[in-house]
C-alpha cells in the first residue's frame, strides 16, 4: 500500500465512496502524491509513448496545418500558439521547427502551455529553452487573442463519471473501501439530465461515461476561437460517442488494475468527441481518423524524403514509426482528429467541415 492509497482510504472512510471522477483527479493531480506530480510518464522508460515521441513527422504536420490555418485567417498578430498537455515539449518543438519559414508566424506568436506537472514543466523548459513560455493550470486563463491550439492525448486524462443503466434510470459507479482495499460499487438511484438522451439506446446493465471537465474545456477553447479566431486540433483515442467501460490504467506500457497502487499508473478513458463538439460554441470539423488526417497532409511523402538519408536499423525504425502513426491496426484508426474553427473560416488542412 502506498501513501496515496492510505490517503484515499482515509478520505472514503470519513466521507463515503467517491465518484470515479474524484478518484481519477486524486490519482493524477494530487499536488504531492499524484501521478503527474511525481514523474515523467513518457517514453520507453515511462508508462506510455505518444505520437510526438514516435516520430517528428507528427508534430511537423500538425504545425503546418495550424500555420496554414493562420495564413488562411489573414495572419493575425499577435496570436496565441498553445498546447494542452504538452508532455516533454516534443510536439511543440517540432511545430516550431516546421513553421520557422512561414513568413511572420514566429514574430506574431505568443507561446502558452497548459500544464500542471512540475516535473514536465522542467522538461518543457529544457526542450524549448530559447522560447518565452507562459504556463497555465487550465484553459480559462488563456489570453483573449486568436488562438491556435493543439491538444494531443489531453482529453483522455480528464476525469470521467460512470453510470450504469437500471430498468428506468441510473446508478453511478463509485470507489469505496472493503477490507482495507479499494473496490468499485454503485450509488443509489440517480437521474442525471445529461443522460436523458441515452435511455433510448442503452439497455439495463450498460455503462455510460460522462466527462464534464472535457466539455468545460471544449467550451472555453471554442468560445475563444469563435470570438477571436483561430483553430484547435484535438487528437485523441475514442469515437464520436462513448459507450461501455473504457476506464483504464497503464503502467510500464501494460494494462493494470486502476484501483491497484493509485498514483503509480496513468489513468485514462476514451474521448467522447460528440460531447466536445456539442460543447463548443465554434464550428467543428468532421471527426477523422488520425491516419487519414496525416495522409491528407502528406505524411507518406515526408516519410519518403526523410528515408533517403537513413539505412539499417534507423530506416527500419522510421518505417515502423510511419506505420504506427497511420496504419488502421495501430494508431491510425483508434486515434481521431477533431478541429474547432470560427464561422466564415475553413477547417484546418487535413479535415473537412
Amino acid at each position: 500500500m502506498n501513501d496515496l492509497h492510505t490517503h484515499l482510504v482515509r478520505r472514503i472512510s470519513a466521507g463515503g465512496p467517491m465518484t470515479v471522477a474524484d478518484y481519477m483527479s486524486e490519482c493524477l493531480t494530487h499536488p504531492r502524491l499524484g501521478y503527474y506530480a511525481t514523474r515523467d510518464p513518457l517514453g520507453a522508460a515511462g508508462d506510455f509513448i505518444t505520437a510526438p515521441e514516435i516520430s517528428q513527422m507528427f508534430g511537423e504536420l500538425i504545425g503546418l496545418s495550424l500555420a496554414q490555418s493562420w495564413l488562411d485567417q489573414g495572419a493575425p498578430a499577435p496570436f496565441a500558439l498553445a498546447e494542452a498537455g504538452p508532455g516533454r515539449g516534443t510536439l511543440m518543438a517540432d511545430i516550431l521547427r516546421a513553421t520557422r519559414d512561414v513568413p511572420g508566424f514566429h514574430a506574431a506568436l505568443q507561446l502558452h502551455l497548459i500544464e500542471i506537472s512540475e516535473p514536465l514543466k522542467d522538461l518543457q523548459r529544457k526542450t524549448l529553452d530559447r522560447v518565452d513560455i507562459t504556463w497555465h493550470a487550465g484553459a480559462a486563463t488563456l489570453p483573449d487573442l486568436p488562438l491556435f491550439l493543439v491538444a494531443n492525448e489531453f482529453f483522455d486524462a480528464l476525469p470521467i463519471r460512470q453510470f450504469q443503466r437500471e430498468a428506468a434510470g441510473w446508478r453511478e459507479r463509485q470507489v469505496g473501501v472493503q477490507d482495507g482495499r479499494l473496490r468499485f460499487g454503485l450509488s443509489g438511484p440517480v437521474a442525471p439530465k445529461a443522460l436523458d438522451h441515452c435511455l433510448s439506446d442503452t439497455r439495463p446493465g450498460d455503462l455510460v461515461e460522462l466527462c464534464p471537465a472535457g466539455q468545460q474545456v471544449a467550451e472555453i477553447i471554442g468560445a475563444r476561437i469563435a470570438r477571436h479566431g483561430g483553430a484547435a486540433l484535438i487528437v485523441d483515442y475514442g469515437d464520436w460517442r462513448s459507450q461501455g467501460d473504457t476506464f483504464q490504467a497503464l503502467r510500464r506500457h501494460e494494462a493494470v488494475d486502476p484501483l491497484h497502487a493509485p498514483g503509480a499508473a496513468d489513468l485514462t478513458a476514451h474521448v467522447d468527441f460528440e460531447a466536445l463538439a456539442t460543447a463548443t460554441p465554434s464550428r467543428y470539423s468532421r471527426l477523422t481518423p488520425q491516419g487519414v488526417f496525416l495522409e491528407r497532409l502528406g505524411i507518406t511523402a515526408r516519410a519518403q524524403a526523410l528515408a533517403r538519408n537513413l539505412s539499417g536499423a534507423a530506416l527500419e525504425t522510421h518505417i515502423a514509426a510511419h506505420r504506427r502513426l497511420t496504419h488502421g491496426a495501430e494508431m491510425g484508426t483508434l486515434f481521431k482528429v477533431l478541429a474547432f474553427y470560427p464561422d466564415g473560416a475553413a477547417p484546418p488542412p487535413g479535415l473537412e467541415p
